[in-house]
């Protein structure tokens, strides 16, 4: 392994001053850093990190934990995240949480011991006291999902309205019996949308009873596919559905066409995001858009600014995105009389 003291032998320089020079150390004349990097290039030195972490400094990783990388929503934000800050010379790492508190605590853990640069979050429901401290020591920015107690920093989409919206239309088109199945209400997002679909419902001059809800994980097909299940085997079927995640809007759609259920005809489907597929799902799936890798970047960029400029800085901030309603065929009035959906044999 080249060392720095074979690199020093190389240009007859102390080992000092060649620690200094990869360190970017002030007191080295550019020239004499120029001709340290070239010749740890090109004899392959490595640095080491452990050593640096050692003398107290940073590392130049920056931790990314989410929960399900499956989602395309998260693989589409650590995909932009990667990008941007490896072009100011950072590098991403993943973690994993499967919305399990513990989980995040193990990961806040192993990102602090090594003394990462920064953090990007989407926080559990409910972050434990461990894991609050931790983040408070390291620079750090929450995504999609804003707990009070993480600070004020945070990128996110307006769940409200992009819910309300997409409710709205359904009720601008005649229906009065809408089913929504979305995320759990403990967490912020599906709190935010479950409000803004009981609010459209409101505006409309809907009755309570007009709403049939379906919460569950928001990251499982299968609780999707479970829940428009119960929906159409209720005992008053709804005329439409509205979706409150990507991943139970999979589930949902295959559950549908698995079922035989007629789009629009049978049932009016709104759903969230909008993935490649759904543009020629059915009759093309009406959805809500959301701008996940304009959000990303710029969360990216002003985390990137934050470390490089004043890490220390933990002042307020916040960005909402808001999305926008794709139409396209799985929408239509309701027919005057509705029976059960027909399933196939």
């Amino acid at each position: 392994m080249i060392t720095t003291r074979d690199i020093a032998e190389r240009l007859q320089l102390s080992v000092s001053t060649v620690g200094r020079a990869l360190s970017d150390d002030d007191r080295i004349s550019e020239p004499t850093k120029v001709r340290v990097r070239q010749a740890a290039a090109e004899m392959g030195y490595v640095g080491n990190r452990a050593a640096r972490m050692m003398r107290g400094a940073s590392s130049n990783v920056v931790g990314l934990v989410i929960p399900d990388i499956r989602n395309s929503f998260y693989s589409t934000i650590a995909h932009e995240l990667s990008k941007n800050i490896e072009a100011q010379g950072f590098q991403l790492m993943l973690s994993e949480t499967d919305d399990d508190r513990m989980v995040e605590l193990r990961h806040l853990r192993e990102l602090s011991t090594s003394r990462v640069a920064g953090v990007i979050i989407v926080p559990t429901a409910r972050p434990r006291s461990e894991s609050v401290k931790l983040l408070r020591t390291i620079p750090h920015v929450q995504l999609l999902r804003k707990h009070s107690s993480l600070g004020s920093q945070w990128f996110g989409v307006d769940d409200f309205e992009a819910l309300r919206q997409a409710t709205a239309h359904l009720v601008d088109q005649g229906h009065t019996r809408i089913g929504y199945v979305g995320g759990p209400a403990e967490l912020p997002t599906g709190a935010e949308r479950l409000k803004g679909f009981r609010s459209a419902l409101a505006d409309g001059g809907l009755p309570d009873e007009a709403a049939q809800i379906e919460l569950g994980r928001p990251s499982s097909i299968e609780e999707g596919r479970r829940a428009v299940q119960r929906l159409l085997e209720g005992p008053s079927v709804p005329t439409a559905i509205v979706l409150g995640s990507v991943q139970l809007t999979l589930g949902v759609l295959g559950e549908l066409s698995r079922m035989g259920v007629k789009v629009p005809e049978d049932l009016s489907v709104v759903g969230f995001g909008d993935e490649p597929g759904f543009s020629w799902w059915g009759p093309g799936l009406t959805t809500m858009s959301l701008p996940i890798q304009e959000m990303a970047t710029g969360c990216g960029l002003w985390l990137m600014r934050r470390l490089t400029t004043n890490p220390n800085d933990d002042s307020a901030y916040a960005s909402v995105s808001p999305g926008s309603l794709i139409l396209r065929g799985s929408t239509a009035p309701p027919a005057h009389t509705r029976s059960k959906p027909r399933r196939k044999a």
